[in-house]
């Protein structure tokens, strides 16, 4: 494979911090331990094949700038998709990343009809298989697109037309067996356009209980193919709708709560999802570990001053440094890990622009991750959360928590003995901290 990126040669190498090679890793060592294995062991980078290869750089004001020849080029539409994707293996190949992702319209055209969008993505599924079989690289997660045809215009799954929920169901179960059979670790349920506009022509109740449904009629296909990943829901607010019900972690959680979900479906959070949600990214990695719904991540970043989805490549070390932080004291990865859902500039339009987006995405991650692994392995942090909760595990404390105090107990309590001052939360001291550690780690 050498036709598309024909102006890189060779794998992108580790070439270490003081390297000024813009194809080479400063940060990103693959082979390196980490709190006792290798780093790409804690990261499971993947690749987007939407942003990557499905988007040619158009947006709403204007056509699209990026080289991509299998799209718009007017010839045999499963012939272009052939093209696109041995251009995409060749590019996990020599950037080095373990896993990919899709949605089944980025990998196979969509047909006249649900059948024939079924065949194209069977027999693109194939060649897929082979180029997996060939390279090693494997699929994190598969998905359906369920948002851009008109049909979905008010939803999939949230559809007032019971007809758009069943052919839905469809293009999911295919997706589905498809993830399947590409040994898949995880599928994504993406609700793109599952929230409304307004209550003027919606109804509330009914939406929430088709989304519930429908859900469960996935993890019940997934049960009967076999399936053993998770399904990932993911938190998304806003855009495209004004009240998404997959609004952050915590409505996810409630969602997911009450339809008796938590067990077979996680969550699956990006990082500008949670910036768009009023939310730290580290907080709502937190949030999903507190309710045992952690499943992976969509690494990328937002812009303070647009308050839409801009996704771009990760640059913040700090930013990540803190959701790194979280990720790994509360055991890290299991089948999930970190998709680039980062899209290039659409004045970045050489080639090699998409090799420079992801090296500098996964440098960012990878620092990030030894940052948050030496912070942990020194205590610095944790040592101030133990001693300030402290006291909740002396008698009072275990007995609220416990069950055995009541109003009046604590009401006696209270009156029988002295307020304690409180102690510092020490906050700017531990923003200092991490300050120091982002300046010295290597």
């Amino acid at each position: 494979m050498n036709d598309f990126f024909s102006s890189v040669t060779q794998p992108i190498p580790f070439e270490g911090p003081e390297s000024e090679n813009p194809l080479a890793f400063r940060w990103y060592d693959a082979d390196r331990l980490v709190a006792g294995k290798p780093m790409r062991d804690h990261l499971r980078f993947a690749v987007c094949y939407w942003h990557s290869f499905a988007w040619d750089g158009f947006d709403i004001f204007g056509q699209g700038t990026l080289d991509r020849p299998w799209i718009g080029s007017g010839g045999d539409a499963m012939d272009a998709a052939k093209m696109k994707m041995a251009a995409a293996f060749e590019f996990f190949e020599k950037l080095g990343t373990p896993f990919y992702c899709f949605h089944d319209v980025d990998i196979a055209p969509p047909g006249d009809t649900l059948a024939e969008t079924a065949r194209n993505l069977d027999e693109m599924a194939t060649l897929a298989l082979s180029y997996q079989e060939s390279t090693g690289v494997e699929l994190l997660w598969g998905t359906a697109n369920l948002f851009s045809e008109k049909k979905y215009m008010a939803g999939a799954a949230t559809n007032p037309d019971p007809e758009v929920f069943a052919h839905a169901a469809g293009q999911i179960c295919h997706a589905l067996e498809t993830t399947h059979r590409l040994g898949g670790h995880n599928y994504v349920m993406w609700g793109g356009r599952e929230g409304y506009e307004t209550l003027l022509n919606t109804d509330y109740q009914q939406e929430r209980e088709q989304l519930g449904r429908m859900l469960a009629l996935v993890v019940e296909h997934k049960h009967k193919i076999g399936f053993d990943g998770p399904i990932l829901l993911e938190p998304k607010p806003f855009e495209p709708t004004k009240h998404q019900y997959d609004f952050d972690v915590a409505a996810c959680d409630a969602f997911l709560q009450r339809y008796d979900l938590v067990d077979d479906v996680k969550l699956n959070i990006e990082v500008n999802h949670a910036t768009l949600s009023g939310h730290d990214f580290d907080h709502e990695i937190a949030a999903a570990f507190a309710s045992n719904l952690f499943g992976s991540i969509d690494a990328n970043a937002g812009d303070d001053r647009l308050g839409w989805d801009v996704d771009r490549f990760p640059v913040s070390v700090e930013q990540m440094s803190l959701g790194m932080y979280q990720i790994l004291r509360n055991g890290g990865f299991t089948t999930g890990g970190l998709n680039f859902d980062s899209k290039l500039r659409r004045q970045s339009i050489d080639r090699e622009d998409l090799f420079y987006g992801h090296i500098g995405g996964m440098d960012v991650m990878a620092r990030s991750l030894l940052i948050a692994a030496e912070l942990l392995a020194d205590g610095v942090v944790e040592d101030v959360l133990k001693s300030r909760y402290q006291s909740w595990t002396n008698p009072l404390g275990q007995g609220i928590l416990g069950g055995s105090e009541t109003l009046e107990s604590l009401r006696l309590h209270a009156s029988e003995n002295d307020y304690v001052a409180p102690a510092s939360g020490q906050q700017e001291h531990l923003e200092n901290v991490v300050r120091r550690y982002i300046e010295q780690v290597r």
